[in-house]
């Protein structure tokens, strides 16, 4: 009868999982979402929209800010390249600030509303320095030096854009990925799907900026190109809009800073105390107490904050509640705090995947602005940008292949959910990016030997499909490590902590912008000082690339090294053990 009595708890409770979401998400009237109506595909899918719009603007913008800067700036090469990475860099850092207000204040859902206001302003703006007089680049059709008010009204539009960014890309990437339920066997399995198909959504919108976009702006004019952007964005947002039935929504927890704060303090004035042998004994809420997030099981790296959830009188229970939370703090509090700690070496160790990366979309760009970009037979001239299609194609192709065919084969072969842990995906990026360089390095010298040979000919040019290799390699890389990225990111942080999670991983490619930067002043400074010829001159005649190149492909290489140990000392995040079977866990 007892037995009959506990299948039957077991059944409703399995029955209440199908049916409802408990994983203290919200449908849009605040009620607890069901199942069959909200999450999951239905919703992610008006969220990898909006993704494919901001994608296509942002990228319509970047990839031919160089040509921008130079062409119609006026500015020469080592000024357009680090103004177009200093932009690039502002623009993957704001989401730390983003993430970070989502997270405690506003929510994903308010936070993505407000960012793709300001999102647009910038766009409306960009487009008007077309059309009010006052604001044209130029009184006539040739001019030496822009207007001073066109300049500034540029150079504002586009910050509001990285302002914008900072507030949509985590939120936007965080929210859809909250549509799908940890604790739900499918669609847990759905999630690590979403994160593939969320960068082919990108990735569609990048190709169609890079291709449809660029040419509009090098053969038609940035204004027509900035009505387009707008009205796609604008669009979009309202598709966005529309979909507000099916979402699934999360509170916002409160300043993130507070607990981790708590911890170091707890652990700090109970630095004297032993740590029991047995962490059961350690401070923890039940699992109908804590109705945030997911309990952590306690972990044995990083002991002395253990102290922390240290009970200094256990004979009186009674009061455990009642303590402070700066004088005792949970268990998985404790391990939140371990885990964004065993973030910042992965967090290091990527940044030189990163500044490789950034290649693809300066430096990549204008060697193709100087080589023969002629389709064969025909007098079509490829606009410069639209190569950065060949990234946007191999990514999707990659990820493709990856979710559909290897993930499959892996799963059998490894046991792993994922079919490999995150950090080796991200690890084999890395290699990616390091044949990458060499064969970007390889080209160039080719390149360079290509225009001495025919100095005295200026209508022979090395053929830009030289650079296709390049390029190609690249995306394979970005398939595997940006994704692996997010994934790692998403999934690594504490729970309240989602948002400023995808910030993380943005923010190692607006890092990487800057160490960019500084890697070509100091290669630039040291060569002229060694040889008397920098590496980077007034145009890419007169430059080293190919030595710049090899550079990073050292640096890469080094950084790989110290990366595959710090990957092999990692742990993962674990849950308690009745919540093991439906983990994202396996990967350590």
């Amino acid at each position: 009868m007892e037995h009959n009595k506990v299948d039957t708890e077991l059944q409703d409770s399995y029955d209440n999982q199908q049916k409802w979401v408990l994983d203290s998400s919200t449908d849009s009237r605040g009620q607890i979402p069901l199942r069959s109506r909200t999450g999951a595909w239905r919703a992610a899918l008006f969220i990898i929209g909006i993704e494919f719009s901001e994608r296509l603007s942002y990228f319509g913008i970047s990839t031919n800010l160089v040509v921008y800067l130079t062409t119609i700036l006026h500015q020469d090469l080592k000024m357009a390249v680090k103004n177009a990475n200093y932009w690039s860099g502002v623009t993957t850092l704001m989401p730390l600030l983003g993430g970070f207000v989502a997270d405690a204040y506003l929510g994903r859902y308010a936070a993505v509303l407000l960012a793709t206001t300001v999102y647009l302003m910038g766009l409306i703006l960009l487009t008007l320095s077309w059309f009010i007089p006052g604001l044209e680049a130029c009184h006539e059709d040739m001019c030496v030096e822009p207007r001073k008010a066109h300049e500034i009204a540029f150079f504002i539009a586009i910050y509001l854009i990285s302002i914008g960014t900072g507030g949509h890309k985590p939120s936007l990437e965080s929210f859809g990925a909250d549509q799908f339920e940890d604790g739900h066997s499918e669609e847990r399995k759905m999630k690590m799907s979403y994160f593939n198909w969320w960068t082919a959504g990108l990735c569609a919108g990048i190709l169609t900026a890079v291709t449809v976009i660029v040419y509009i702006e090098d053969r038609i004019g940035w204004g027509v190109a900035g009505i387009i952007l707008t009205i796609v964005m604008a669009t979009s947002f309202f598709i966005f809009l529309i979909g507000r039935p099916f979402y699934r929504y999360r509170a916002p927890s409160g300043s993130p800073l507070t607990p981790i704060l708590q911890v170091f303090v707890a652990a700090i004035a109970k630095r004297h105390l032993r740590c029991p042998s047995d962490s059961s004994l350690l401070h923890e809420l039940t699992k109908e107490e804590y109705t945030k997030g997911r309990l952590l099981s306690s972990t044995k790296n990083l002991k002395f904050l253990d102290k922390a959830a240290v009970m200094e009188d256990r004979n009186e229970n009674t009061k455990v509640e009642k303590q402070s939370p700066w004088r005792l703090a949970t268990v998985t509090k404790v391990e939140e705090v371990k885990l964004l700690i065993n973030m910042i070496p992965i967090w290091f160790f990527t940044l030189a995947f990163g500044v490789c990366a950034t290649q693809s979309a300066t430096l990549f760009i204008k060697q193709a602005i100087i080589m023969d970009r002629h389709i064969i037979g025909t007098s079509f001239i490829v606009p410069p940008a639209s190569l950065f299609s060949l990234v946007a194609i191999s990514i999707i192709i990659t990820v493709t292949i990856y979710d559909k065919l290897l993930v499959p084969l892996l799963r059998r072969a490894t046991g792993n959910e994922r079919g490999i842990s995150i950090l080796q995906r991200i690890g084999t990026g890395m290699f990616f990016s390091l044949i990458a360089m060499i064969i970007a390095a390889l080209v160039e010298k080719k390149r360079l030997d290509y225009t001495t040979e025919h100095h005295m000919s200026k209508t022979m040019t090395l053929s830009a499909t030289w650079l296709a290799p390049q390029f190609l390699v690249l995306g394979i890389a970005d398939a595997f490590t940006l994704v692996g990225l997010q994934e790692y990111f998403y999934d690594q942080v504490p729970d309240s902590m989602r948002s400023l999670g995808i910030a993380f991983y943005l923010s190692v490619l607006g890092a990487a912008s800057f160490i960019n930067n500084l890697l070509i002043t100091v290669s630039d400074h040291l060569s002229e000082e060694i040889s008397g010829e920098g590496w980077f001159g007034k145009d890419l005649n007169s430059s080293r690339l190919d030595c710049f190149y090899w550079l990073l492909a050292a640096l890469t290489a080094a950084n790989m090294c110290f990366f595959v140990i710090v990957a092999m000392r990692y742990t993962y995040k674990r849950l308690q053990p009745s919540l093991a079977a439906l983990a994202d866990g396996g990967d350590d």
